[in-house]
């Protein structure tokens, strides 16, 4: 007999295996195409029951798609911003890191881009959240003196949109690093202390 910590383990793998399968999905074969049939199949799995089990709808697995994307996003970004020290270089390490995990990981950004173009009811509290991290971010740095003063939930959701419009330019093929220059670029001349 399994132990509640193992069944819970079991649990939460197969919920990632389905959300990555499909994130997958979603990114390659667009919203309309991504049902849980597909999903079984690029994940493997013997029966959409698996899905239905662990997702009561297909509104619930995109929850899961956005969720796993930002946990994603969080452990690639982590590193860059544990390693910057101030608030103005966390600011670039946030806007580096961001875009970077746009390039290497093009599948995730087109399948959040999918969810979000056709309207599901994902991400709501997610996006809150990132925003809510970068109010923080601009307040601490206001609080230093390295930021002027200024709306921070304003400016943090200002940030939020340009990060989201340069991920769609970074997976159409933009390069990476130029978009992250003139992100880093014109947030240091909007928040910079006169």
């Amino acid at each position: 007999m399994r132990s509640p910590g193992t069944r819970q383990v079991a649990t939460e793998a197969r919920r990632a295996q389905i959300a990555s399968a499909a994130i997958a999905v979603l990114a390659e074969r667009g919203y309309a195409e991504t049902t849980f049939e597909a999903i079984c199949e690029h994940a493997g799995l013997s029966s959409k029951r698996l899905i239905t089990y662990h997702f009561s709808s297909k509104d619930r697995l995109f929850e899961a798609v956005v969720q796993q994307v930002v946990a994603d996003a969080a452990a690639f970004m982590r590193p860059a911003l544990q390693a910057a020290h101030g608030a103005r270089a966390q600011l670039e390490a946030f806007i580096r890191s961001n875009i970077a995990f746009v390039a290497r990981h093009p599948g995730h950004v087109r399948a959040v881009q999918q969810i979000a173009f056709n309207k599901a009811p994902a991400g709501g509290a997610e996006r809150d959240a990132a925003i809510a991290r970068i109010v923080a971010l601009f307040a601490d740095g206001q609080r230093t003196g390295a930021f002027r003063s200024f709306d921070c939930t304003v400016m943090g959701a200002a940030l939020r949109a340009s990060i989201d419009t340069m991920a769609e330019r970074v997976v159409d093929g933009s390069d990476p690093g130029v978009c992250a220059d003139e992100l880093v670029e014109l947030f240091d001349r909007a928040t910079r202390a006169e």
